[in-house]
This record gives C-alpha cells, structure tokens and sequence, in this order.
C-alpha cells in the first residue's frame, strides 16, 4: 500500500488522525518511538530550524524538499506529510513540487491558496488568490495520479480571514471536487466556526489545526472527533517545546559557566538510542572484516 493510501485508510479509521509537526530526521525519530504512526513537516518549524528565519515566504521549493528527504530517510515507511505552501509557482509549478516530494518519499502535502510571499496562516497581512487559480494547481496535483505519482493532498484555504468564512467553505467544497483528499480552512476564531467547518465539509475530510498561540480556540480530541474533524494538526508543537529547552538551557550555561539540571535533558544514551546507535552498531557487526 502506498503512503497516500495508508493516510487514507488512516483518516477513516477510528477517530481523527492526529500528525504532529517535525522538522528534521531527529524530531521525526522522535515522534515515531512516541507511537505517531504518520506526521508532518511543516514549513513554520522547518524555517525556524533549517534558516532562522520566520514563515514568511523565505523557504523555497528546494529547501524544504531537502528537509523532506532527510525526514522520510530518517523513518522509512512512515507515511509523511510535507507543507508545500503554495507550489511555489502556477498550476505546473505544483505538480513539479509535488513529483519533488513524492520522489523524496512524501506519502502527501499541502498547498494553499495565498499569493507568494506567503506567511503562517495566523499572522496578519496574507492575500490570497483568485480561486480558480488554486483550483487549477490542486486539478494539475490530482492529475498525477494518472502517471503513479499519488500524494494525499490537503487543501489549505487562508480565505477565512480575508472575504469571510462563507466563502472558505465554498472554496474547500471545490477543492474536494477538484481531487483533494482533505480540506483544511485554516484559522477559524471558535468553536461555532469549528462546528460549522465539520458539518459543512462532513465527508471531505475536514481538517483542524491545532496552534498555540493562534487565532484558533484549543480543543481537546474527542470534541474535535464529534465535531467530526477527520484530521488533526499540531504543527508547532515540537519546534516550540524544542526551543524552550533550548533557551533554558543555554540560558543556564550562559549564567553560570556550567551545564543545567540534567533533570531536564535527555541522557546521552537515551539520545544515541532515539537516532538508533543499537542498530548501527548491530550493522556494524554483521558486516565486520573476518
């Protein structure tokens, strides 16, 4: 079974399928031995980590296919979902990013409807395209399935918070039609839109995306589940809770010249652990001169 296959059977099964937000082999290591069963990349935490630099329209096409690669390197046979913006380009830009990324091991992406530069869906200043033109890059990403390039595509609307949620829905409901697998109107305000967005798109897989610190409310799995959200991002987790412990701990070192509270870290061996040293050596063993 193909990748976008398995996310398909999995966004059916059972409750939502949550996908916790990676941004490099480590944290998508991680995820996994935590009993993630597939994940996203997503460009927010990829243009913190990879450029310190904010989601702004910075990250290229070239890039965070880059960072897709090492990720589906780094847990064969995990289904992974990358955020591919907005294609970086027309209809035909589209569907080279999405060969790019099927041929790197993504088993799906996500392409939305701003104009370029694009920004994080939560902060203010987006634009979004006409309709028809996102409309067009979602058909062209469809269409390759046709040559075997099958990837479970997200279609991401900004639309809610430039001509209202009237019109975010109208646009996910087209974009379903047009060969998305899922529709994820991005920032809702509250649970009255969170509702509506569930029933409205019952049956397309309506999509929710958990940010902290966003424009949308918090809530917990099983209200999203009734609500009858099919898919459930947590795209900034990991990249905030990483940098947290950064700061705090070279924030330690800076203060005092020495380590922090060894409480607070991974030991050395549960870190050689999660990037598979066992294994490795295992290997290393097996294919050692006689």
């Amino acid at each position: 079974m193909s990748g976008a296959a398995q996310l398909r059977e999995m966004a059916d099964a059972g409750g939502p399928l949550v996908l916790p937000g990676v941004y490099d082999g480590l944290s998508a290591r991680i995820a996994v031995q935590s009993g993630f069963g597939a994940l996203v990349v997503g460009g927010y935490s990829v243009s913190a980590s990879r450029l310190g630099m904010p989601d702004y329209g910075f990250l290229t096409q070239t890039e965070i296919t880059d960072a897709a690669r090492d990720i589906c390197a780094a847990v064969p046979g995990v289904p992974v979902v990358v955020d591919a913006d907005t294609g970086y380009g027309n209809a035909l830009s589209a569907a080279r990013t999405a060969r790019l990324l099927h041929r790197a091991g993504a088993a799906g992406m996500i392409l939305e409807d701003q104009e370029w530069p694009k920004r994080c869906g939560h902060m203010a200043g987006k634009r979004i395209v006409p309709a028809a033109d996102w409309l067009a890059k979602i058909r062209a990403v469809a269409d390759l399935r046709e040559d075997g390039v099958d990837v479970f595509l997200i279609a991401r609307t900004d639309a809610r918070g430039l001509e209202g949620l009237d019109e975010a829905l109208a646009r996910g409901v087209a974009a379903h039609d047009a060969g998305a697998d899922a529709v994820f109107v991005e920032a809702p305000l509250d649970r009255d839109e969170l509702t509506r967005i569930g029933a409205e798109l019952a049956g397309r897989r309506p999509l929710a995306n958990m940010v902290e610190g966003g424009r949308t409310p918090l809530l917990p799995l099983a209200e999203l589940d009734a609500l009858g959200f099919r898919l459930v991002l947590w795209g900034i987790t990991g990249i905030l809770a990483a940098g947290a412990a950064l700061r705090d701990a070279y924030a330690a070192i800076g203060a005092t010249g020495e380590g922090p509270s060894q409480d607070g870290l991974m030991t050395f061996t549960e870190l050689t652990d999660a990037v598979g040293l066992p294994e490795h050596r295992a290997n290393e063993d097996r294919y050692a001169a006689e």
